[in-house]
């Protein structure tokens, strides 16, 4: 099935979009192509751009992605050995392997993905655990009002309220286009922030913690909205997902 939006995303005020436009200036991707949106990337290699100060690399790959890290390279995982720690304020802390979570309600989403530099790839189809579910097993305290989220990186983390992470376009992803996603894109588990901007889709996530406030994430601290809504923050007038 596709989920839909259920409510309409609200404006946030909080943060300015400087961060990432800026970063791609000084690497030289081409202002041009931010402009123009979708890179016109069928065939292009994975070929690594000039680092910048809190950007290690961005790759244009097949299929309309750019892929950011800011580690300088892709962490990998060994599925057996990945785990999704859901502690802090919770009434039964959790570890879940991808056995685990492959038990919990399976959910299906196409939806297009929305990066905040301009460019989007068009209905890819997700499959996973709702957000909410993760959350439900864990039973979230009466105070808690955001989430903690990070990547085994080691380095990226995100965020989001109680309140948003509850919606039904919020994925806990384990597939991407009908199979296991790539290194690259985050595997083995990655959020799926669907009404959101790319940069809220945390990629090798492996935390969820609970927590009394919102904590702003990596991109957070350097500029960017915290809400980030497709069309309705940053200061952009796309359209947000449907």
């Amino acid at each position: 099935m596709t989920d839909q939006m259920t409510e309409e995303p609200k404006a946030s005020p909080r943060g300015t979009p400087v961060g990432r436009r800026v970063v791609l200036g000084v690497v030289g991707l081409g202002a041009a192509g931010v402009l123009a949106g979708r890179w016109l990337s069928s065939g292009v290699s994975d070929v690594v751009a000039s680092t910048a100060p809190g950007l290690a690399s961005i790759v244009p790959a097949a299929g309309g992605f750019r892929i950011y890290t800011v580690t300088g390279g892709y962490p990998e995982m060994p599925p057996a050995d990945y785990r999704l720690g859901v502690s802090g304020l919770v009434n039964e802390p959790m570890s879940l392997s991808l056995d685990d979570l492959a038990q919990l309600p399976q959910t299906q989403m196409t939806k297009d993905f929305q990066c905040v530099t301009g460019w989007r790839v068009e209905d890819v189809p997700w499959s996973g655990v709702l957000l909410r579910d993760v959350l439900d097993a864990a039973g979230v305290e009466s105070d808690a009002e955001a989430l903690k989220l990070t990547s085994f990186d080691g380095a990226y983390t995100e965020s989001l309220t109680v309140e948003q992470a509850m919606r039904d376009d919020m994925l806990v992803a384990t597939s991407m286009y009908g199979g296991p996603i790539e290194v690259k894109h985050g595997a083995p588990v990655r959020l799926v922030a669907a009404p959101m901007y790319g940069y809220k889709s945390i990629k090798w996530m492996d935390g969820i913690e609970l927590t009394r406030t919102v904590i702003p994430g990596y991109w957070e601290v350097r500029g960017y909205d915290i809400d980030a809504w497709v069309g309705k923050s940053n200061g952009r007038t796309d359209e947000p997902v449907v």
